[in-house]
C-alpha cells in the first residue's frame, strides 16, 4: 500500500476566496499561474507541514481536482484494479476515519487474497 497527496489548486487564494485562518496563520498564495508556481507552493506546504508522504502535483489542466472533487481536501482509496474502492467526505469536517480504516483493511485483504 502507498499513500500519496496530490496538490491541486488553491482552494483559498489571495486573489480569490481567501480565509481568515488562512490569513492568520500566513497562508497567503496566489492561484498558481504557471506548474512551476504550483510546484513551488507545494514544496513550500510540504516543507512548512514535515510531510513525509509522496507529493504529487497536479497539472494545470485541473482534471484531478475536477474529476475527484478534491476541494477541500478528499480521501480515496484507489484498489488494485485501479478502480475507486473508497471515497471519503469533504475534509477536513466529514472525514470518518474509522470508515477509512475499514475501507484500508477490507481492500488489502482482498489483495492478500487474491494475491494468493
Amino acid at each position: 500500500m502507498e499513500f500519496l497527496v496530490i496538490y491541486v489548486q488553491e482552494a483559498h487564494p489571495t486573489d480569490g476566496r481567501q480565509t481568515d485562518s488562512n490569513i492568520a496563520e500566513g497562508v497567503l498564495f496566489r492561484q498558481h499561474q504557471s506548474y512551476e508556481e504550483r510546484e513551488e507552493v507545494a514544496q513550500t506546504c510540504s516543507l512548512d507541514l514535515h510531510m513525509t508522504v509522496t507529493v504529487l502535483i497536479e497539472e494545470m489542466d485541473n482534471a484531478i481536482d475536477e474529476a475527484y472533487g478534491a476541494a477541500p481536501e478528499r480521501l480515496y482509496l484507489i484498489g488494485a484494479d485501479g478502480r475507486v474502492a473508497y471515497h471519503g467526505g469533504a475534509g477536513p469536517h466529514f472525514f470518518d476515519l474509522d470508515e477509512w480504516e475499514e475501507a484500508i483493511s477490507t481492500c488489502v485483504g482482498k489483495s492478500v487474497t487474491a494475491a494468493r
